[in-house]
């Protein structure tokens, strides 16, 4: 838990505020998995700090939740053209990729369980999205296209999960599979 609160917080990820009139603070869980080896030994504990998503009201605190995600035919494909052209294939995970998407609304959410700041009668103006709201994916989706388009990526017109980026020697693919 102190591990993903550091993680929160060096991200910015809120600012303690006063819940305007009219307004809900959203509550918050802490979700725990055992990650395991495949003898069934221990690795690792996880915790997660998750907002309780389904309080949320369409137009209140979110509009768009969609966010694209590559189809299974295309990363077929490209790994078949991978294996074809002995190109080499890397698998890369964004650790806490949601606490990454910057978020439009204006969302709050009450203080997590066991991580009160002061005496508890604030509530967290949410900077960027956390996991469990309706909108993250499509945050990260919008951050990680920013980025891509920056770096001279160019995004497919078939599928708006891959990128791509050439130059004279050089040809490189990027393909969102999955967000989980």
């Amino acid at each position: 838990m102190c591990v993903e609160m550091k993680a929160i917080e060096a991200n910015k990820t809120w600012d303690v505020s006063e819940l305007p009139p009219k307004q809900k603070a959203i509550g918050l869980k802490w979700v725990f998995k055992v990650k395991k080896d495949p003898d069934g030994n221990v690795v690792k504990y996880k915790a997660r700090l998750v907002a309780k998503g389904y309080a949320q009201r369409h137009g209140v605190d979110f509009d768009e939740v969609f966010a694209p995600v590559a189809r299974i035919e295309t990363v077929q494909v490209l790994l078949a053209l991978a294996a074809q052209g002995r190109w080499q294939v890397h698998h890369m995970d964004v650790k806490s990729a949601f606490l990454n998407g910057d978020l439009t609304e204006t969302v709050f959410v009450q203080q997590p369980p066991g991580f009160v700041i002061g005496n508890g009668d604030k509530e967290l103006k949410l900077r960027k999205a956390l996991y469990g709201l309706k909108q993250a994916p499509r945050a990260w989706n919008f951050r990680h296209d920013k980025e891509l388009i920056n770096l001279g990526f160019v995004r497919s017109k078939l599928d708006h999960a891959v990128y791509r980026r050439s130059g004279k020697s050089s040809f490189l693919l990027v393909d969102f599979m999955s967000i989980t």
